[in-house]
């Protein structure tokens, strides 16, 4: 288990991490999101010890990481998949790391075959592409048998079977009773295999929830309605006790209805419905509904839309 308790990092002016207090359960994948700059790289060293906390603790299993008897049993990370001395093997990579814990040849062995990464073993780390190297910093993260694992964007670099392998890997040690703390920005696979997240904003906890609810609050309990009677509909969702936005296509978003009661109301006043359903929503869209006040390095999209508008009404004119 991992416990964030007020944790503060501080360098100079800037506060990366702002008083973050969390626990990050065994049993289930944690996935932590953040905009860049959002302070999970922060967060993530002072866990193991890499970055001493201005203030506040983080614990691994009960105590602070860096007074653990044998660091790399207890926990297993990927921060950086290109740490690895280039001018070893992978083979000789890991033996080297297994002495420290140790872990013998059959055990490098094994990890190599879980990572598919036997037949390439005997090759220099310095020739590996970017995702034979994760394979292999996850294969270093897993070679003391951890409880605990931190892995930074594990599946950068990894083709299609790499991240599906990646993601029953997780799903298999979580439910062997890990504690996985990872980090990603490819939404899609987050979704898949994360249990609970944490989202973090300008170093301060912004979501700690499961993701089903974390995705769910997102829609606000919004129900999508299409009517060619929408004008006849409107004040009638309204007068029920509905908040209702208009949209394009004949299409409403109603809030404070569910879809039944919508349904019977429409009924009863004898309006067609084309359309009736809960609006869905993705992690991507909740997570940016959430933390778009918080990205430190925007890409300047309302300048954009701004600047497209103006160019629209010109040419209209």
């Amino acid at each position: 288990m991992i416990e964030l308790q007020e944790l503060t990092k501080v360098y100079g002016s800037k506060v990366a991490v702002d008083h973050v207090s969390a626990v990050v359960q065994p049993g289930r994948v944690t996935g932590f999101l953040g905009p860049n700059g959002a302070g999970k790289s922060t967060t993530m060293r002072a866990i193991l010890g890499l970055d001493r906390p201005t203030s506040g603790r983080a614990l691994v299993n009960g105590r602070p990481f860096e007074r653990t008897s044998a660091p790399l049993s207890e926990v297993g990370a990927l921060l950086d998949a290109k740490a690895a001395d280039g001018a070893r093997s992978a083979r000789n990579h890991l033996l080297a790391l297994g002495a420290t814990v140790g872990a013998g040849p059959r055990r490098v062995e094994a990890v190599l075959e879980v990572v598919g990464l036997s037949e390439v073993a005997h090759r220099r780390v310095g020739l590996f592409s970017l995702g034979m190297s994760q394979r292999l910093g996850i294969a270093a993260a897993l070679l003391a048998e951890p409880q605990v694992l931190i892995l930074d964007e594990p599946v950068n670099g990894l083709d299609v079977d790499g991240i599906q392998w990646i993601r029953n890997l997780l799903t298999q040690l979580a439910g062997e009773g890990c504690t996985i703390l990872l980090s990603s920005h490819l939404m899609s696979e987050m979704e898949l295999v994360a249990d609970h997240l944490l989202v973090i904003g300008q170093g301060r906890i912004l979501a700690d929830s499961p993701i089903e609810e974390f995705i769910a609050r997102s829609t606000g309990g919004a129900v999508s309605v299409g009517s060619p009677d929408a004008a006849v509909l409107v004040p009638l969702l309204a007068r029920a006790g509905g908040s209702v936005a208009v949209g394009g296509d004949a299409l409403v978003q109603v809030r404070g209805l569910d879809a039944g009661l919508i349904g019977d109301i429409a009924a009863q006043a004898g309006v067609r419905l084309h359309h009736l359903a809960p609006v869905g929503a993705s992690l991507e869209s909740a997570y940016w509904a959430l933390t778009r006040g918080s990205v430190e390095y925007g890409s300047g999209s309302a300048q954009v839309s701004a600047v497209q508008d103006s160019i629209e009404t010109k040419e209209a004119a």
